[in-house]
């Protein structure tokens, strides 16, 4: 079986070198790897590419056989990693509280709480302070234009 901690140790040694980071590693007992990664610039399909070809250098199928899955979140996934919060300072994001609460308004900053901007009907701005174990899911509003 493939360890999930060599897994970790090669993703992270290749994405310091592409300005990225991890958001999502799994490893199943069968050696199925889903890396799911994400990066200030976006992830092109040579980013995923690059990452793909470096794992399988450093891991070898003649010893253990493995399926490995190399992507970006997408934009519908709920954020995992504080650097999601960080790359998306400036958007419009939609959370849902642990009590059910949703909230939807513009990300002000991430550090010890989460600040996001609610703009009231009345045209008055508000800025809402969220606790980071009050948020049971962050998701990115997507526009189409």
């Amino acid at each position: 079986m493939i360890l999930k901690d060599r897994v970790a140790i090669l993703v992270k040694e290749n994405l310091q070198e592409e300005d990225c980071f991890l958001v999502s590693l799994k490893v199943s007992v069968t050696n199925d790897i889903t890396i799911l990664f994400d990066s200030t610039k976006g992830v092109s399909f040579k980013d995923c590419l690059n990452l793909s070809r470096y794992i399988e250098q450093n891991l070898d199928r003649e010893i253990e056989d493995y399926s490995l899955n190399v992507s970006s979140p997408g934009l519908g996934t709920p954020f995992q990693v504080k650097e999601q919060y960080l790359k998306n300072i400036g958007r419009e994001i939609k959370i849902i509280t642990k009590e059910g609460n949703r909230i939807k308004g513009i990300l002000i900053s991430y550090g010890t709480d989460l600040v996001i901007q609610k703009n009231n009907k009345s045209k008055n701005r508000e800025d809402i302070r969220i606790a980071h174990e009050q948020i049971k899911e962050t998701k990115l509003v997507v526009k189409f234009k």
